[in-house]
């Protein structure tokens, strides 16, 4: 539950950037509601080139009467429903400061994409262990076994990698669309128009990005529910590994096998 709080609070409300403010290279005009709620808000040029990523959510405008946390509540003013994901949640008003919550957007995005990758590595191998076909240890106990080199070997290659993907992502945040080119393959160009979606080859080698805003929504909606419930798996199974020893997919049969007696309660006696 935690993390579901933690992740919808990181939903707010984006405007859409006229063309003459996308031409400017301007975020959004600065008579333009802003993208974080519904106030008129004077915005300064941040100087992103012609055609780069900015701020703006390409998105279907928000639906008056659309799916609400909490069935006859009032969504607090800057959560419009314009942004993917946008239930109204936001009970503490983490999302009332612009800056926070324009950090908070990309914050949910980043853990939702994590959260899925590592939700995939728990549960496939483990499942395909459990049938014959792998033989591979428990992710919760990954980090004990043996590889080609030792423990801080590795996690210094992963620092560097990961801090270079990182590093990348948050200039891109701080300038939309520096770096819009490969530094590896100078030809091969991100074509996506809103930070947190790069587009091109690497990002988006089906073109699905590519629709009309009310499909982009679709999918980006798509995104981070599986993302927020990817979250709440990895939770799960954390715990899992914690209180019973075993990962998720042995619990799983286990509790198939006596749906009776296997159950969560079990996890506690004594």
């Amino acid at each position: 539950m935690a993390s579901t709080a933690c992740a919808s609070s990181a939903i707010a409300a984006v405007a859409f950037s006229s063309p003459s403010s996308q031409k400017s290279g301007s975020i959004v005009g600065s008579t333009k509601a802003s993208f974080l709620g519904g106030k008129k808000l004077s915005v300064s040029k941040l100087g992103a080139p012609s055609g780069s990523r900015s701020f703006g959510t390409v998105c279907a405008a928000a639906d008056p009467d659309r799916p609400i946390w909490f069935p006859g509540s009032t969504p607090p003013e800057w959560l419009d429903g314009s942004l993917p994901g946008d239930f109204g949640f936001d009970p503490l008003g983490l999302g009332s400061d612009p800056e926070t919550l324009r950090w908070n957007v990309q914050a949910e995005l980043v853990h939702c994409r994590w959260a899925m990758l590592g939700a995939a590595g728990i549960f496939i191998p483990e499942f395909l262990t459990k049938i014959g076909i792998l033989n591979t240890p428990s992710w919760y106990t990954a980090g004990e076994q043996e590889y080609f080199t030792d423990k801080t070997t590795l996690f210094i290659i992963e620092l560097i990698f990961i801090g270079w993907a990182e590093g990348r992502r948050w200039a891109d945040i701080i300038k939309p669309g520096c770096v819009n080119t490969d530094p590896i393959f100078p030809n091969n160009k991100l074509t996506g128009t809103d930070v947190g979606y790069p587009g091109g080859l690497w990002f988006d080698p089906l073109g699905w990005g590519t629709g009309s805003p009310a499909k982009l929504k679709e999918l980006r909606t798509k995104e981070i529910k599986n993302g927020r419930l990817a979250m709440l798996a990895v939770m799960g199974a954390w715990f899992q590994a914690i209180y019973t020893g075993t990962g998720p997919i042995d619990n799983l049969f286990a509790h198939l096998a006596d749906p009776g007696h296997a159950t969560i309660f079990a996890a506690f006696k004594g």
